[in-house]
């Protein structure tokens, strides 16, 4: 779906929105640019007008559900002559009363992209039980033979081998152990798209204070700053929030590894409803390849570095879509990264 950037293009990411009557209200890139607004005589057409995709009609259906829309290939009329390709996330807003009030979401425009993809179907629930089977027993049988052999050799005729030998070995040994550790984190992964929410009234601050004293305890040694607003209240899935924001302030954990002050902050999205951003100053990554942070098994930095199963972004993603919210990355590298999601704030968060 996400196609590579072409060499020298950075990636943008622009904010839009919409009302109860799916006209554009604003549209403005994250960076600071000044917003192009509905009396500018461009956005008063409905969305499904302004963003092509194969499929129309499908997007305006979603949008008169208050649907979340999720990384849809679509060409944004408006921003520029022949519009931009890209990725459009958005959720619906909800006002006081809890009426819907319209859209607010992301547009990651890919400048590489040569016009808008199908948009790929999610699994019904009989492939995703075939595919949890599969992944559970079928690809590991092959596995455990890949081991079992090797481990026989080496215990049989290791001491006949050379130290090139047996260091082959050890990596066939090695490499099977990774590949289960990554069938774990997709079954994982695949369980988060499947399991119930039961959402409420959940204390994100509570929530990140705890993980930051698990992420402190698991290496006291290292000197990290980080810094959590209080009184962060969101509407959501109490467990599927937890694992939400252990694996984004892991991730930043992880990634100011090498930095000498690591700090770490986590608050509330400044201009943003209902979006909160988590911040590190550490290794940061190359805005051009943004949207593969979220693809599974996608990396921006090498594994001996900052080893990982390379799923944390992927779940973080399929979380925050489950709750009707959208999650975005801004970095610059090696000086840090910035990662938004929005979860809502009141009414009942989509299954």
């Amino acid at each position: 779906m996400t196609r590579p950037p072409t060499d020298g293009a950075a990636v943008r990411v622009w904010l839009w929105r919409s009302g109860a009557d799916h006209r554009l209200s604003s549209v403005q890139l994250l960076q600071g640019a000044p917003s192009a607004r509905s009396d500018s005589g461009t956005l008063p057409a409905a969305l499904w007008e302004r963003c092509a995709t194969d499929d129309p009609a499908a997007l305006r259906a979603c949008l008169d559900a208050a649907q979340p829309i999720e990384a849809l290939p679509v060409r944004f009329a408006g921003l520029a002559a022949e519009g931009r390709a890209g990725l459009l996330d958005g959720r619906a807003l909800r006002d006081a009363d809890g009426r819907f009030a319209g859209y607010h979401g992301t547009f990651r425009e890919d400048t590489g992209a040569a016009g808008p993809a199908p948009a790929p179907k999610p699994p019904s629930a009989p492939d995703s039980d075939f595919f949890t089977h599969a992944i559970s027993h079928d690809l590991r049988a092959p596995i455990r033979v890949i081991e079992g052999f090797t481990k026989i050799i080496k215990e049989d005729y290791g001491p006949l081998l050379d130290r090139v030998g047996n260091d082959h070995l050890e990596r066939v040994l090695g490499a099977a152990t990774r590949l289960n550790g990554m069938i774990d984190a997709l079954l994982a992964l695949s369980k988060l798209s499947s399991q119930p929410l039961a959402p409420q009234s959940v204390n994100l601050s509570q929530l990140a204070g705890c993980v930051a004293d698990d992420l402190r305890r698991s290496a006291p040694t290292r000197e990290v700053e980080i810094a959590i607003e209080p009184g962060l209240q969101a509407l959501g899935d109490p467990a599927m929030l937890r694992t939400l924001i252990d694996g984004l302030l892991g991730n930043a954990w992880k990634y100011t590894a090498k930095t000498a002050q690591g700090r770490i902050d986590f608050g509330r999205h400044a201009q943003l409803p209902d979006t909160f951003t988590v911040q590190d100053n550490g290794a940061g990554f190359d805005m051009r390849f943004a949207d593969r942070l979220f693809g599974v098994f996608q990396r921006l930095h090498s594994a001996s570095d900052y080893p990982g199963a390379g799923v944390g972004l992927a779940a973080a993603r399929r979380i925050v879509g489950r709750h009707g919210g959208t999650v975005w990355a801004e970095g610059e590298v090696n000086r840090g990264a910035r990662f938004h999601f929005s979860l809502p704030r009141g009414g009942t968060a989509p299954g």
